[in-house]
């Protein structure tokens, strides 16, 4: 767990340093997975000393709890905003449109996700996929509603958010792979995405 996290008010200097550790942790987690981190490399990338570091967080877990739930609040937060209220398209029109930009601006983020379900979260399941699992049952009956109700096409709702997911992350997880196989898409992928995501998933959901 992190060392600064009782009631005493940190100080401006321990906020800076906390800051500086989680985003020299996500670059490195981000690089070289879990597995490839260490306590000294994060402490190193942060420009600190490792005692130092472990003054404010007690173990290279105890930072990656932290990353995580700090991400799946970031990852969530689209999913949480898709209104049952709205017009059904516009709605899931205007999540993949936050999806994307959540890749290009927190591709890191997004890359040590990734990382860390394909490691399986062996000591963090509960914690991501019991939030992450009730929004997801709350947004499916979401879309179940609008099925029924003829206001999109009946598709299957499970595979339309992991198709969702599946097509925006990839900007962010493989820009490698785009910038080496393409590089002439590379620049503009994320524009490129949305004009070809928006399109493909209208033609898809209007009934």
């Amino acid at each position: 767990m992190a060392r600064m996290a009782g009631s005493k008010p940190r100080t401006r200097i321990q906020r800076k340093n906390t800051e500086q550790i989680l985003g020299a942790a996500l670059e490195v987690f981000a690089q070289h997975g879990s597995s490839g981190a260490s306590i000294n490399l994060i402490a190193k990338t942060a420009g600190l000393t490792t005692p130092n570091l472990l003054y404010y967080f007690e173990s290279k877990d105890a930072i990656r709890q932290e990353l995580l739930a700090r991400t799946l609040q970031l990852w969530m937060a689209p999913l949480n905003m898709l209104s049952p209220h709205g017009e059904p398209v516009e709605e899931i029109c205007q999540y993949i449109r936050r999806k994307l930009d959540i890749s290009k601006n927190f591709s890191k983020e997004s890359k040590f996700f990734a990382n860390e379900i394909l490691s399986g979260l062996p000591q963090s399941k509960n914690e991501i996929f019991g939030p992450l699992k009730e929004l997801y049952s709350a947004k499916i009956a979401v879309l179940e509603d609008w099925i029924r109700a003829g206001r999109i096409a009946p598709v299957d709702p499970h595979h339309l958010l992991y198709s969702i997911w599946a097509t925006t992350q990839h900007y962010a997880d493989f820009d490698v792979q785009i910038e080496q196989i393409a590089p002439e898409k590379a620049k503009d992928r994320f524009a490129d995405a949305e004009a070809f995501l928006i399109e493909m998933y209208r033609k898809l959901l209007v009934t």
